[in-house]
């Protein structure tokens, strides 16, 4: 006790020089206050300050921050959307004025927090209840520029910046869902019902083609066909008459009738039909008029291919 009376000097010293100290965590930027009013700020590291009369008020973070929100909107149709999303967001930058309103706008972060949420709510309840139900799920872009175009005004004011907000999720009701789940069983069974059209007709299109140009094949195979066919026996007619000619001419020569060749010809002719008809009946007049009718006929070729 006597050490205390004969050295309090020395230990309010130490007291002083301690409390003359303190250490701000990098991350956080403290808030010095002199009998209640705003003094200076202290950043990151080992800071003095005036031992019993400065205090630190607080200390504020300067990194991002995140909150999980979920709630309900209505749409413009009365159909209920809700939503789970993600909020980031942080102090919008070091300067001292912008600490300065960090630090003095709420009482706590409990005070902040609720009205962060609640702008953010608000500002996308009044999106979508000026949107129909069938156009939310396409919107999902539009709903986080609309609220960062208008909660970005509040936060600068007090000292916040919106860093990103992200939707993750966004349902309806049950009765809903079953309907939108229905529409687009129907739509799906419509396109396959006109992809199988489109395919069968394609189908049925590439058939028809495809019949028309082997008609049209065939019918060009039955024409040259026939004209080689056509070729062929006129050929044969011309050789047959060069050959009667010539024999003919022969036998003039060796002071032989002709008719004999006439003959020969239509013996040959019965051979021939009698060899190669396979079981066909061929009628053939066979009585002298016939015969006679038949050598007038070759005569008259005949005749006809000496005069050419």
């Amino acid at each position: 006790m006597k050490f205390f009376i004969d050295y309090w000097w020395l230990i309010l010293a130490v007291l002083i020089f301690l409390g003359s100290f303190v250490t701000i965590n990098q991350g956080f930027i403290g808030v010095v206050t002199m009998f209640g009013k705003y003094q200076r700020i202290l950043r990151p590291g080992l800071r003095l300050k005036i031992p019993f009369i400065e205090q630190i008020y607080k200390k504020i973070s300067i990194q991002n921050r995140s909150v999980e929100l979920e709630f309900q909107a209505v749409t413009i149709d009365q159909a209920n959307v809700y939503f789970k999303s993600m909020l980031l967001y942080s102090v919008q930058n070091e300067r001292e004025d912008t600490i300065q309103k960090v630090a003095f706008k709420f009482i706590s972060d409990k005070d902040l927090m609720q009205a962060l949420v609640r702008t953010i709510e608000g500002n996308i309840r009044a999106f979508v209840a000026t949107r129909k139900q069938s156009e939310i799920l396409v919107l999902r872009r539009d709903i986080v520029e609309f609220v960062k175009e208008h909660v970005d005004v509040s936060l600068e004011e007090w000292g916040y910046h919106l860093q990103d907000l992200q939707i993750n999720d966004i349902t309806f009701d049950q009765a809903i869902i079953d309907s939108m789940s229905k529409v687009v069983a129907s739509n799906n069974l419509k396109a396959a019902a006109e992809n199988e059209g489109q395919a069968l007709l394609i189908t049925k299109t590439k058939a028809a083609e495809a019949e028309g140009n082997s008609i049209k094949i065939a019918a060009e195979a039955e024409r040259q066909a026939a004209q080689l066919r056509g070729q062929g026996v006129a050929l044969f007619r011309e050789e047959v008459a060069k050959g009667m000619s010539q024999a003919a001419s022969e036998m003039k020569q060796a002071n032989l009738d002709t008719n004999v060749i006439l003959f020969s010809m239509w013996v040959e002719a019965i051979k021939n039909f009698a060899e190669y008809g396979k079981g066909n009946v061929i009628f053939l007049d066979g009585s002298s008029d016939g015969m006679e009718k038949t050598m007038r006929q070759i005569m008259a070729m005949q005749q006809l291919a000496e005069n050419k």
